[in-house]
C-alpha cells in the first residue's frame, strides 16, 4: 500500500464517525481505543470498523498493522501508539506521544485542548539533549534552547510510501543548525530545517481542520506543490533539489 499519489474520494459515515471517536478518545485517554471500544461508542461491527481503518489509512489519517488480527492502531494523527521523539505533557503530566515534531507543533489546536499549554517534552535528535517547547492555541509559549529547529530528512516525494510512517520518523527535533549537519552524517540522510515558526503555518491547514470540521476532506500527496508551499515560508529546500548540486 502507499498513501502517496491516491486520489480524492469521499468518506464514509462509518469513516467520518470513527475518525471523530478516535480523535476524541485520544485526547480524553492520551492512547488510542480497542475495537471493543469503538465497538461500545458506535454500535458498529468488527467488519465495520476494520473497514473504517482501511479508508482512514487510505486517506492519510492512521496507520495500522494490518498483518494483526486486532487491526492494531500504530498513529492515529497527530499521535502515536508508542514512544516518539515527543512527549506531550499537560498539567504537569504526561498525556501522550506526538506522531513527530512536525505533528506536535499543531496538538495545541485541536479543540479539547483550547487555552491550555502543552508542554512539548523532547530531545536533540543528533545528541540527544533536552528540549522543551511550550504551546498553547497553536502558538508558541516559550522554547528551550531558543535555537530549536525541526529537521526533516525525507523529502515529499517519499512521504506516505509505504505509509506516513516513515516520514513522521525522519521529523525530528535538533537543538541548532550545526547539530542538524552532525544528524544528518550520522544517519547519512541530508535534509531541511524549519524555525517552529515556520513549521506552525505548514502545519496550519491540517490544524485548522482537525475536530473543527467534522466532513474533513482528504486529498492527494503530492510532492511538487508541498515543496513549493514549503520553499514560501522561507525554509530553504535546496537538499531536495538535485540540481543544485551542480
Amino acid at each position: 500500500m502507499t498513501q502517496q499519489g491516491i486520489p480524492a474520494f469521499e468518506w464514509s459515515e462509518d469513516a467520518l464517525r470513527v475518525r471523530e471517536f478516535l480523535y476524541e478518545f485520544w485526547c480524553e485517554h492520551g492512547h488510542g481505543p480497542s475495537l471493543r471500544d469503538v465497538h461500545e461508542a458506535l454500535d458498529l461491527s468488527r467488519e465495520d470498523i476494520i473497514a473504517a481503518y482501511k479508508q482512514l489509512e487510505l486517506g492519510k489519517m492512521v496507520v495500522v498493522d494490518q498483518t494483526s488480527q486486532n487491526f492494531n492502531m500504530l498513529k492515529m494523527l497527530p499521535f502515536n501508539s508508542f514512544p516518539s521523539q515527543v512527549q506531550v505533557w499537560i498539567d504537569d503530566r504526561f498525556h501522550s506521544y506526538a506522531g513527530c515534531a512536525m505533528e506536535s507543533v499543531a496538538i495545541s489546536r485541536m479543540p479539547p485542548f483550547k487555552d491550555r499549554d502543552l508542554r512539548l517534552e523532547s530531545y536533540c535528535a543528533c545528541c540527544l539533549e533536552p528540549i522543551t517547547v511550550v504551546m498553547r492555541n497553536g502558538d508558541v509559549v516559550s522554547k528551550e534552547p531558543d535555537s530549536v529547529l525541526i529537521h526533516v530528512s525525507t523529502p515529499p516525494s517519499e512521504w506516505g510510501i509505504p505509509s506516513l510512517m516513515s516520514m513522521c520518523d525522519s521529523m525530528n527535533y535538533v537543538k541548532d543548525a550545526h547539530h542538524a549537519e552532525v544528524y544528518e552524517r550520522k544517519v547519512a540522510r541530508r535534509g531541511v530545517l524549519f524555525t517552529i515558526d515556520q513549521a506552525r503555518p505548514f502545519g496550519k491547514g491540517v490544524a485548522d481542520a482537525r475536530m473543527w470540521d467534522y466532513h474533513w476532506p482528504n486529498a492527494p500527496l503530492r510532492p511538487g506543490p508541498i515543496v513549493d508551499g514549503i520553499r514560501a515560508l522561507g525554509v530553504d529546500v535546496s537538499n531536495w533539489d538535485p540540481a543544485a548540486a551542480s
